[in-house]
């Protein structure tokens, strides 16, 4: 027996037979994809801790980025020198530390890497400036209006909190349950639709009934 491919498979979803791409293929099939989509979930639990627990520290708790840092360094480096004082005196290895730098080729990736965005970066404003793109244009000046209108609302730890939750939470929910929201959408795209055809129907009976009553008075003013 010859099989039709273009023949649906039984037991086949909507979803699927809509749409050939997952949710974990959108995301890039990758490890962002298994963290957002909560496939490794001791990941996705320790930012979401990660991001609380910095909303915490600097919302609740009122401590400021630089002044964490310090304490936190204070805190390292006075641990890690009694640490190798002890160590000297009791015969004891030091902190396992490792002996740290930057070497040529790593600072000349990340010179390669800053310039090629900062020259991309540099293109589009030019091409901005210049009236080349309008689309850019028009794209980067809706996107700053909404950086700025966000930022106007609410502070930069709290909108950073809740785009980390946001994130983490909606791609899997809308993954667990996409069969009944994309019918749910669907369902809602045809009401907005009919409900578009009768508005645009409704608006064309009355644009001839006005248009209709606007020659019948003109014509009456010619007649008189």
């Amino acid at each position: 027996m010859i099989s039709d491919p273009d023949r649906p498979v039984a037991g086949s979803s909507p979803r699927s037979l809509a749409r050939q791409r997952s949710v974990h293929d959108i995301f890039g099939s990758g490890i962002v994809a298994d963290v957002i989509l909560w496939r490794r979930k001791d990941v996705t639990i320790g930012i979401l801790v990660g991001a609380l627990a910095s909303w915490v520290v600097f919302e609740v708790a009122g401590y400021t980025l630089l002044s964490l840092v310090s304490n936190v360094l204070l805190l390292l480096i006075c641990v890690l020198f009694a640490w190798a004082k002890a160590a000297g005196i009791l015969n004891r290895p030091p902190p396992p530390i490792p002996e740290m730098h930057l070497s040529e080729e790593m600072t000349h990736e990340a010179a390669v890497f800053v310039r090629f965005h900062m020259n991309m970066i540099l293109s589009a404003f030019n091409d901005i400036v210049q009236g080349k793109d309008s689309k850019l244009f028009y794209t980067i000046a809706l996107w700053l209006w909404l950086i700025s209108f966000v930022a106007g609302s609410t502070d930069i730890l709290t909108l950073g909190y809740t785009s980390v939750v946001v994130i983490l939470t909606v791609p899997a929910l809308y993954e667990k349950y996409e069969d009944g929201l994309d019918r749910l959408t669907k369902f809602a795209c045809k009401e907005v639709q009919i409900y578009e055809r009768i508005y645009s129907e409704c608006l064309g009976k009355y644009f001839t009934k006005a248009k209709k009553w606007g020659l019948e008075k003109k014509k009456l003013l010619t007649d008189v």
